[in-house]
């Protein structure tokens, strides 16, 4: 029997770096001539850093050149980096730990999908790297989420089945993905949002340690 897969989105899953795209693009928006609200950022959830420039750039009607689009992607993960720099510890979000350590007690494989092409750093900077037996980021995928890429390779990182992994998600777009992979999805954040999700809770304090024996046993 295979053993069960966990694999988790880094951004408002683990981490809360929401915060620092969001401020990133925002910087980047001022210095092109518009605003950039809260309500529009939602638009980036679970979103290709190229793909969020675009969309960005269709809010402010901005034209650009593929040498502008170039430049401002750098930019943009230039101050993104700059606002990560000082990352801790304390930037994990509740019971992350609680959940990852149970898991590794269980001998269950972890993994990482996400988007991010900055995951490795964070990773290290919260001190959550080597809980991971696998790590999927931006660097490795071709295809965006919805597109079940990013967990596929997790899995066979991993040397488990599709249908033997478990998903953590806060994005429509993650759900949908792990959905269209033939795992079990999970969202974590707002039920209503994440109605597509197998299992939602609001965050991991909700996850009890019954609920979570009952995935690791091999399906």
């Amino acid at each position: 029997m295979s053993k069960t897969a966990f694999i988790f989105d880094l951004d408002g899953v683990i981490v809360d770096t929401a915060k620092y795209h969001y401020l990133a693009w925002k910087k980047l928006a001022n210095e092109l001539g518009f605003e950039f609200t809260k309500e529009q950022n939602e638009l980036f959830k679970g979103v290709s850093r190229k793909r969020c420039l675009a969309i960005l750039l269709d809010i402010g009607g901005i034209e650009a050149t593929q040498e502008d689009f170039d430049r401002w992607m750098r930019e943009k993960n230039e101050d993104y980096l700059s606002y990560i720099e000082d990352m801790d510890t304390s930037e994990i979000l509740p019971d992350v730990l609680k959940v990852l350590n149970y898991l590794k007690d269980k001998k269950a494989f972890l993994a990482l999908g996400s988007a991010s092409k900055n995951a490795k750093p964070i990773l290290e900077k919260v001190k959550l790297l080597p809980y991971f037996d696998a790590i999927v980021d931006g660097t490795d995928v071709a295809k965006a989420k919805p597109d079940p890429e990013v967990f596929l390779i997790a899995a066979h990182k991993v040397d488990t089945k599709p249908e033997n992994c478990v998903v953590f998600e806060d994005a429509v777009a993650g759900i949908q993905a792990a959905n269209k992979a033939g795992m079990t999805s999970i969202g974590i954040g707002d039920a209503k949002t994440l109605s597509e999700a197998d299992f939602v809770f609001k965050d991991f304090t909700e996850i009890s340690t019954e609920f979570l024996e009952r995935l690791t046993k091999a399906r």
